[in-house]
């Protein structure tokens, strides 16, 4: 397999559920919605995939080559997408606490 797709298979296969989830993410609530609410979820998703992008390389380089190839994916798989849903799950709360209605 190519380095490069075999090191970013994780970011491939998992891309379509992060859009799915970056798009409920986007659309609710519905409102309030103006430009700081737009600029802030947008870094909040850019923020989420960065994390789990570090963390994807950092836990590859971390995880012990004797137990196998796979097993470097496994454990960046399984803690990145950790990473990724508890970045969102804090943006989602902070997002709650600065946007709310008064």
């Amino acid at each position: 397999m190519n380095p490069l797709v075999e090191n970013n298979l994780t970011l491939i296969l998992f891309l379509p559920w992060f859009l799915i989830l970056s798009a409920l993410f986007w659309i609710w609530p519905r409102q309030p919605r103006g430009v700081a609410r737009r600029l802030y979820d947008l870094a909040a998703i850019l923020a989420s995939l960065a994390l789990f992008v570090a963390s994807l390389y950092w836990l590859q380089d971390l995880a012990d080559p004797a137990h196998g190839r796979m097993w470097r994916h496994i454990l960046a798989t399984a803690a990145g997408y950790g990473v990724f849903l508890a970045a969102m799950l804090v943006a989602f709360v902070l997002r709650m606490l600065l946007f709310r209605r008064r």
